[in-house]
């Protein structure tokens, strides 16, 4: 069984971004927007800003509580959009219950030339046809992460039976699109699939991001699949994977571990994004 170390590939990355950062004559600049108390959230935007000063952005963090008013939120984003030194602007989702409503309109609001999430419906528009701003495509992090590190391990994505647990417009459904550029043969399921194991038991290739505890056993996966767990699930201070990595992993080829797999992968991407913006601004 291959371990697929997607921390290890994140350094990789992150050697390289600051090599290239240290060679330029002005700073690669990301804001990033924290809106409430969300423990996850601000362990997610602590990871970012911690790999963003090791390499070497500029960086701009804004914190609101719960209560910002809508005025004062947009006009923050306004001010970022029109800011020559941000590059990227990252606000952290998911926002809190009562201001969930506001969700789509912040990522219609942000520049799509700053949308390193590549959530504005033009990214998403370009993503999807695969019309380039300039020589390399702003891809949403996560999927361009699993692309990435299936791709440094040489696995190999043509021809083979994909199947994505989990439809979601950060993961499943851009990871779907991206996967058939890469001429793999895929199936999305999701809460509503029948017999959703006999499905993924049929994967060469099974990506799992359904966000329960160790969801997939051994009896839904094929002998020799490449599994890939992109859930990241806290139980009593313990993280696991949507993966039950012990039961699967004597059947499996190839598996990602959680954490230490998307996750770093997932940051890498979104600041090699960053990079990637910046050149297209500057250009």
């Amino acid at each position: 069984m291959l371990i697929l170390d997607g921390k290890k590939l994140a350094e990789k990355i992150k050697f390289e971004l600051k090599e290239k950062v240290a060679r330029l004559e002005e700073r690669p600049g990301l804001a990033v927007v924290l809106i409430g108390d969300n423990p996850a959230s601000r362990l997610y935007v602590d990871l970012k800003i911690r790999f963003c000063q090791e390499i070497g952005f500029y960086l701009e963090k804004v914190i609101f509580s719960e209560e910002v008013l809508e005025e004062e939120l947009f006009k923050t984003l306004n001010r970022l959009n029109n800011d020559k030194k941000i590059h990227g602007i990252l606000v952290q989702l998911p926002l809190p219950k009562k201001l969930s409503h506001l969700e789509k309109k912040i990522i219609n609001f942000i520049n799509p030339k700053k949308d390193v999430d590549c959530l504005h419906p033009l990214n998403i528009g370009r993503f999807f046809l695969e019309k380039r701003y300039h020589h390399e495509m702003i891809l949403p992090s996560t999927p361009k992460g699993i692309i990435r590190l299936l791709k440094e391990y040489q696995i190999d994505l043509k021809g083979k039976k994909t199947v994505i647990c989990g439809r979601s417009n950060l993961v499943g459904k851009p990871l779907a699109v991206l996967l058939t550029q890469n001429d793999a043969t895929v199936t999305l399921t999701h809460s509503k699939t029948k017999d959703i194991f006999q499905i993924t038991k049929t994967a060469d290739i099974l990506v799992v991001a359904i966000g329960c505890a160790n969801w997939l056993k051994k009896e839904g996966v094929k002998k020799g699949a490449v599994v890939v767990d992109v859930g990241i699930n806290r139980i009593e201070g313990k993280l696991f994977g949507d993966v039950d990595f012990e039961d699967v992993k004597d059947k499996v080829s190839a598996i990602t571990p959680v954490p230490g797999g998307v996750g770093p992968m997932t940051v890498a991407m979104l600041m090699e994004n960053v990079y990637l913006s910046f050149l297209y601004n500057k250009s």
